[in-house]
C-alpha cells in the first residue's frame, strides 16, 4: 500500500502543472498573437474543433460507463445518426437532437421488448 499523498505535494503539482499551462499557451498566444498568421496555419486551425471532438466523445460512445464499458448497440446507432444528420444539415443542434432521440427511442424499444 503506498503512504498518501501530503497537502503541499499535491499543492506544487497543481501550481506546475498550471503554470506548464500557461506557459504553452503563451508561447503561441503571447509571442505571436499580435502576427498575422500565415493562410495555411489559419485554415488548419479551423479544423482543431472539428478534430478534438470525436477524439472526446468517441470513447464515451464506444465504452459507455452507463453499459459498464461493454459496447451498446443504442449509443452506437445514435452516434451515427448524429453523424448522418450532422454531414446532412450542416447544423449541429439538428444532429444532436436526432442523436438524442435516436437514443431515447432505442432504449425505450429494448426496455419495452
Amino acid at each position: 500500500m503506498s503512504a498518501p499523498i501530503d497537502a503541499a505535494t499535491i499543492w506544487i503539482v497543481i501550481a506546475a502543472l498550471g503554470a506548464g499551462s500557461w506557459l504553452i499557451r503563451f508561447s503561441f498566444l503571447g509571442l505571436i498573437g499580435d502576427r498575422e498568421m500565415p493562410p495555411l496555419a489559419m485554415r488548419l486551425l479551423r479544423y482543431t474543433p472539428v478534430a478534438v471532438l470525436p477524439g472526446l466523445v468517441a470513447p464515451y460512445v464506444v465504452w459507455p460507463d452507463a453499459t459498464g464499458g461493454e459496447p451498446d448497440a443504442a449509443r452506437m446507432l445514435a452516434a451515427l445518426v448524429t453523424l448522418g444528420v450532422g454531414l446532412w444539415r450542416r447544423s449541429m443542434l439538428p444532429a444532436v437532437g436526432a442523436g438524442a432521440v435516436t437514443l431515447y427511442a432505442v432504449l425505450a424499444l429494448q426496455a419495452w421488448l
